[in-house]
């Protein structure tokens, strides 16, 4: 004699909705875990496992009153429940069934004129000597940048700045020495040597 192969989880969560869908009745756990493994063949250790999957898939509604929660799932719900997931399904099968049309249009449409003709190929190969004939002229005129007057401007305005920040740095280098000299009667020419500084 061959063992009794076990209840998968899907029969164990439809068998516990037969209970609810055949009695329409209301119930605590403890009456489901003495009902189900005699009625429905559901072990009492799995009973809470099973119900409670059923409560968070929206398929048993449960609610605390007192110290007790109660459960409870009416055929009506149910229908309602698949009932309203099948117009969500059909809407959404509807709304891409659009879509698929309106791009299969925009394809279509895009073909429209793309049809291999001499006049296209002359056209293509034009457009590709004109986009050469461009690449050349940006290029002569990269060679001339320097002579742009922009940037010569820009070229003057740097130069300045580096003047400027120049004539600052030698004015720090003579005040450096000159409180150097006082402070501790160095001459000019053994600051320079010491310190490096080209005069």
């Amino acid at each position: 004699m061959s063992k009794k192969r076990g209840l998968s989880a899907e029969e164990k969560r439809t068998r516990m909705m037969e209970i609810f869908f055949e009695t329409k009745d209301v119930f605590q756990l403890k009456d489901l875990e003495k009902i189900a493994p005699k009625e429905k063949g559901i072990t009492s250790m799995s009973v809470k496992e099973v119900l409670q999957s059923l409560v968070d898939d929206g398929m048993v509604d449960t609610d605390r009153i007192g110290t007790s929660n109660y459960f409870w799932a009416f055929p009506s719900k149910a229908l309602h429940a698949r009932r309203r997931k099948l117009q969500e399904l059909q809407n959404q099968f509807s709304e891409y069934c659009q879509k698929k049309k309106t791009l299969e249009d925009g394809i279509a449409n895009s073909k429209i004129g793309r049809q291999d003709t001499a006049e296209r190929a002359a056209l293509i190969k034009e457009l590709a000597a004109l986009r050469q004939r461009k690449d050349q002229l940006k290029a002569e005129i990269d060679k001339y940048k320097e002579c742009d007057p922009d940037v010569v401007e820009e070229t003057r305005q740097a130069n300045k700045i580096a003047k400027e920040a120049a004539n600052r740095w030698t004015d720090n280098i003579f005040a450096v020495k000159s409180w150097a000299k006082r402070k501790f009667g160095f001459e000019d020419s053994k600051i320079d040597k010491t310190f490096e500084i080209l005069v």
